[in-house]
């Protein structure tokens, strides 16, 4: 009786193991061959960030992000199921395996490459000079007598200022707000400000026919997997250059910046 029990316990322990296992391969797929195992591709997205990332009048997640993970999944084919993370939870979101992947405006940083592996490139915050279509700047040098706002002590202040020739004004806003009412109500020739921003410009005023005239900083970012996916990674580097190539992505891009894809997407490598 001693045995059998024994036996029987050493099964049970061996059929639970199994079952861990298996499921452990569900949330922690390495491969397209796993996911498509599994039915579907789980991608973790933030959904506060806009135009990243949204949610829709009916509640879903929307997107620049949401439709880079829909065509991700599509070209893989399978559906995708989009989990909404925050910005302290999505890297351990992904460690423990409740996702398969991050697009999540995930900047490639060399402090967090020590943590997951990083995609080349497919999406880019560039920090750049905004100002009517006619207003004769292509460079730093050309804010000679001219003046620009941005927002205090910001990326923008920093960028701008180690840029701008010694004769250029530069007239500092308590936050994005004041700044971007200067330049619409005139009080400054340019602006300078994030991309994301100046889509919303854009739209606010689309008579005064804005424009990034050039750009000061860029920070790519680039879809995050775990550590030793090789696979998976060369499979999602395949799957950027062919988006990359054929327009897919620049559509993408076009529909929620207003702008094609920057130089640092489709040239950069992480």
């Amino acid at each position: 009786m001693a045995f059998s029990i024994t036996r029987r316990l050493v099964v049970a322990g061996a059929m639970l193991t199994a079952a861990v296992g298996l499921t452990a391969a569900g949330a922690h797929a390495q491969t397209v061959e796993e996911i498509k195992g599994k039915g579907k591709l789980t991608v973790g997205m933030l959904v506060d960030f806009p135009p990243f990332g949204i949610t829709s009048a009916d509640g879903k997640p929307d997107g620049y992000d949401a439709d880079v993970a829909k065509l991700m999944a599509k070209h893989m084919g399978v559906p995708v199921d989009i989990v909404p993370v925050t910005g302290p939870n999505r890297i351990p979101y992904l460690l423990t395996g409740k996702v398969d992947v991050l697009v999540a405006s995930l900047g490639i940083t060399p402090e967090r490459a020590k943590q997951v592996q990083f995609s080349d490139p497919y999406a880019a915050i560039e920090i750049g000079l905004l100002a009517p279509q006619g207003t004769a700047i292509t460079k730093a040098e050309d804010l000679s007598g001219k003046s620009a706002g941005v927002a205090r002590a910001s990326t923008q202040d920093q960028s701008l200022t180690a840029a701008a020739p010694k004769d250029a004004t530069i007239r500092r806003f308590d936050d994005d707000a004041s700044a971007v009412q200067a330049l619409l109500s005139g009080q400054v020739d340019a602006l300078g400000v994030s991309n994301v921003v100046a889509q919303q410009i854009k739209q606010m005023a689309p008579q005064n026919n804005y424009e990034m005239k050039f750009v000061l900083r860029s920070q790519v970012q680039g879809i995050a997997l775990r550590q030793n996916q090789d696979k998976l990674l060369a499979w999602t580097n395949g799957f950027l250059e062919t988006v990359k190539k054929n327009g897919e992505l620049n559509a993408i891009h076009q529909k929620w910046l207003g702008t094609d894809l920057p130089t640092a997407v489709t040239s950069g490598k992480s």
